[in-house]
């Protein structure tokens, strides 16, 4: 503070006696403040306390300026700009025309008053001189080049901003068009680009887009008085011959920005570009981008694209056009209360431009970068579409073209088209008609496939292009193509075929299944279509491949609806008939079945095809699959792979069986629960050796529940097929209640060929959940506690109502078979655990009737022989119980006996 009032004090002796002092007494006096007040600035970090601040800047401004036209006054273009440098370069430890340039650098960014005495004191021509001399005459290199380039970058540095920050005034600008340098320099970026100074080209093109932005009536009328624009175009269209397209890109860049910026205040300059073919010079350059290497000219390139985009809203009068809007439309669209707002395109010859690029040009970033701008001018206003689109008609255009450009350029072409329906809520029945023809002939198949997606994605939309596609003649289109595929299939017998585009066709198949799927679902028209044309036994031939298959069981579901016995005969057919190993098939079927299994409508067309049969068939095909430790082919398949399939064949039966009296009485009438005991006993987890067991002091006892702690929860591990065993019973458990249809233990799989699209996805799923099916042991989210009730609720405690008293069979028929030797302790406490569970299933009055109705009685007579024989077995006393409770209810006498 102390060095500003001293400073202050000495400017104003300073004032006072310089109107008495000699101009170079003057001058003197000012140079030796100078030094001082750039002193006071670095210590005070930029914060000033000077009173006088606006007439010292425009003092130093002043002679500056002085300074500057003294060194040009007369002196050739070279000599000049030799005395400029010579007068700016920092001389000592400081020349005089520097410590002017760096007291007006530091000045100009305090105030926009001390700003307006910098640009009244005639600085702005001067410097426009000086940009005008740096930038056209380049200076020939000398040895001391290297030592100087510092201090000629700070040099520049501070002249540009000082530039920057007074021609961003309106001030600025009139008073720069005093010096008549301003077209000159605009005209020497349009002819000398290729001969200017190299390292003044970005600091030009910088100061001239700063002086563009803040264009004035006078400023505008001076250009179009002298012919600027005219003239730069001229030249401009000789440069396009000879220089590489990203100068010239830099180049025109600067022109167009006078166009373009001067619009809001006079249309003066777009006129004069339009007159004098400007843009077929743009087309000219544009043109000559292709195969630029990416982000060489980019910034420029994208600058042009951006500003002719711009252009098109410049115009006087809005454009009027009156479309035919083909009918049917989606119900959310109504084109008359579609408002123009102030972004709407008034002006076509710059989008005329675009488009001929698009239509001329095969390069990806161009294509790619207009494809952008005409969504942006969508986006700008929903009408753009329909003025460009009724008379132009650029989308509709490109699809007789597009089928031609690099594969990016396609996927953003189909995207924009998707938008169409997605954003503008349009049906373009037109374009759609184009977009067809070229999944017809089907030139370049990742084309083909691309604009299916497109479609498809539009037909998930709304139901409405279900009708549209099939009117169409879409759906007869690619179930042709299908059926071609399905006898190819056929013939190749699973083995394929030697063919390097088999990737990309084969994604086209599952995108054309999907298609069909789409159409199909919910639209019972689409689905006699489909059936019409003979496609069942063709669509099942995609069964086989894990690719095609969640599409083709989509379209199979569908056809359920319509005829249930075939949709039946197919599935249940197709898991009878698969191999051993097809796990995954068998898997998707099972899954498949329960989609149906939910309306009950389809109960009776199961039984009917042999429904129950064909799941049990499934689990008798698993003999000794849970072995522990596993043997054979099974080692490879996975415990978990094989609990899953016996967990969804469980599940189809049980939801067969779900509130049907008659598909219960069926299942229990022929013998099929015993059937399922059997099948499940022979997985190999439960012991089948038929040897006696010998009773064994337990040393401790825990319940049901505690066992499925254990075996879910637990750190303590359990023997593997004892873990496998508790699946089963639990599953048995949840299928006596009822509920065992309606839960969820597995993870969906996704196809191979979305599994390899998505494998960074899956990876970082997989981290997130470490295991698609959590094994027995192993800590499982809360949430999966739920399926099995919470292990600190002791389920010998609660009274549930039994649904299926059959499964209470299977669990009391597995019952002995809880054992295996090495484990006596451990498979006695398991045995009497599931008994005590069984006990309390048949807690009330109407369980026990239930239970006795469908022989539960004899059953555990019959499987529990050994621990009726023996009082010192440890199942001896709670078998009596259940035994003693079941039998006071039964109603037969020679069961009893």
């Amino acid at each position: 503070t102390l060095l500003w009032e001293t400073l202050g004090k000495q400017f104003v002796e300073y004032e006072q006696v310089a109107p008495f002092l000699i101009p170079e007494e003057q001058q003197r006096r000012l140079l030796e403040f100078l030094p001082l007040f750039l002193k006071a600035w670095d210590q005070s970090a930029g914060v000033i306390v000077f009173p006088n601040i606006q007439l010292l800047a425009s003092e130093v401004s002043k002679l500056l300026t002085k300074e500057i036209k003294r060194n040009l006054n007369g002196k050739p273009a070279e000599e000049a700009r030799l005395a400029l440098e010579q007068l700016l370069k920092q001389k000592g430890e400081a020349g005089d025309g520097h410590l002017l340039l760096k007291s007006v650098y530091l000045l100009s960014q305090t105030d926009l008053r001390t700003m307006w005495n910098i640009i009244g004191s005639g600085l702005p021509a001067a410097l426009m001189q000086c940009l005008y001399l740096f930038f056209t005459v380049p200076l020939k290199k000398t040895s001391d080049d290297r030592e100087t380039s510092e201090d000629d970058a700070q040099t520049q540095e501070m002249l540009v901003k000082i530039m920057l920050n007074m021609y961003k005034e309106e001030q600025g600008i009139e008073e720069l068009l005093a010096a008549d340098k301003l077209q000159s320099l605009i005209i020497a970026t349009s002819s000398l680009w290729d001969q200017c100074s190299h390292s003044w080209k970005v600091p030009t093109g910088c100061v001239l887009r700063t002086i563009s932005k803040a264009q004035t009536k006078n400023s505008i009328v001076y250009l179009q008085a002298v012919d600027c624009i005219k003239i730069a175009v001229q030249n401009l269209f000789t440069l396009a011959d000879t220089l590489p397209a990203c100068d010239v890109c830099e180049a025109a860049s600067i022109v167009l920005c006078f166009v373009k910026d001067s619009y809001p205040v006079s249309s003066a300059l777009l006129t004069e570009f339009e007159n004098n073919d400007g843009y077929q010079l743009l087309l000219k350059i544009l043109l000559r981008c292709e195969g630029l290497q990416q982000n060489e000219g980019d910034p420029y390139l994208d600058e042009i694209l951006d500003m002719l985009t711009c252009l098109t809203t410049c115009g006087k009068t809005e454009l009027k056009v009156s479309g035919n809007i083909v009918h049917p439309q989606l119900p959310h669209f109504d084109f008359e209360r579609t408002q123009p707002s102030g972004m709407t395109v008034k002006n076509l010859q710059p989008f005329q431009v675009l488009q001929s690029i698009f239509q001329r040009s095969n390069d990806q970033h161009l294509c790619g970068r207009i494809l952008a701008a005409i969504g942006t001018i969508w986006a700008w206003d929903r009408v753009n579409f329909f003025l460009l689109e009724w008379t132009l008609q650029p989308i509709n255009q490109f699809a007789d073209i597009i089928h031609f450009k690099p594969h990016p350029v396609q996927v953003q072409f189909f995207r924009l088209v998707e938008s169409i329906v997605l954003d503008l809520s349009y049906v373009p029945h037109e374009i759609l008609k184009k977009v067809q023809y070229l999944i017809k002939e089907n030139i370049v198949p990742f084309c083909t496939l691309t604009a299916l997606q497109c479609l498809l994605s539009m037909t998930q939309k709304d139901l409405l292009f279900s009708d549209i596609f099939r009117d169409s003649g879409l759906l007869g289109l690619l179930l042709a193509l299908l059926r071609k595929e399905a006898k190819i299939l056929r013939k190749s017998a699973g083995t394929p075929l030697p063919n390097p585009k088999e990737g990309t066709e084969k994604e086209l198949n599952v995108v054309m299944l999907k298609m069909v799927a789409a159409l199909t679902a919910r639209s019972v028209r689409n689905t006699v279509v489909l059936k019409d044309y003979g496609m069942v036994p063709y669509i099942k031939i995609f069964l086989d491949d894990e690719c095609y298959r969640s599409a083709t069981l989509s379209i199979l579901e569908q056809l359920s609806v319509i005829n249930y016995e075939e949709y039946m005969s197919i599935v249940i057919g197709a898991l009878c008939s698969s191999t051993q190993w097809e796990l995954h098939l068998k898997l998707d079927l099972l899954k498949s079945l329960l989609r149906i299994l939910e309306s009950p409508k389809s109960h009776s067309a199961f039984r009917a095809c042999s429904g129950f049969n064909g799941l049990l068939s499934l689990l008798s095909d698993m003999e000794g699959a849970l072995q522990d430790p596993p043997c054979g082919q099974w080692a490879a398949v996975g415990q978990n792979c094989i609990l899953e399939l016996v967990f969804y064949a469980l599940q189809g039966i049980t939801a067969a069986l779900h509130l049907d009296p008659v598909n219960s009485t069926f299942f229990q009438r022929n013998g099929l629960f015993e059937k399922m005991a059997e099948d499940l006993g022979s997985l190999g987890c439960f012991w089948t050796e038929g040897k006696r067991q010998i009773p064994v002091r337990l040393e401790k006892t825990r319940t049901f529940a505690e066992f499925l702690d254990a075996a879910f929860c637990s750190s303590q591990p359990l023997p593997e097929w004892l873990k496998n065993c508790i699946w089963i019973l639990n599953f048995l458990d949840h299928m006596v209640k009822g509920t065992l249809h309606q839960e969820s233990y597995f993870k969906e799989r996704k196809p191979e060929m979305e599994e390899a699209r998505d494998d960074q996805e899956a990876l970082q799923a997989q981290e997130e959940h470490p295991v698609a099916f959590k094994r027995p042991g192993n800590k499982l989210p809360a949430s999966a506690y739920m399926l099995w009730g919470n292990p600190e609720e002791k389920l010998e405690m609660r009274d549930c109502t039994i649904v299926h008293p059959g499964a209470v069979c299977v669990m009391v028929r597995l019952l002995p078979k809880l054992y295996k030797e090495g484990y006596a302790q451990l498979s006695q406490e398991i045995q009497c655990a599931l008994v005590d569970h069984i006990q309390s299933l048949v807690r009330s009055e109407k369980s026990r009737q239930v239970m006795c109705e469908c022989g539960l009685l004899s059953t555990v007579i019959t499987s529990c022989q050994d621990a009726f024989c023996s009082d010192s077995h440890p199942l001896h006393l709670p078998l009596t119980r259940v035994f003693e409770k079941l039998a006071s209810q039964a109603v037969e006498p020679h069961v009893l006996r």
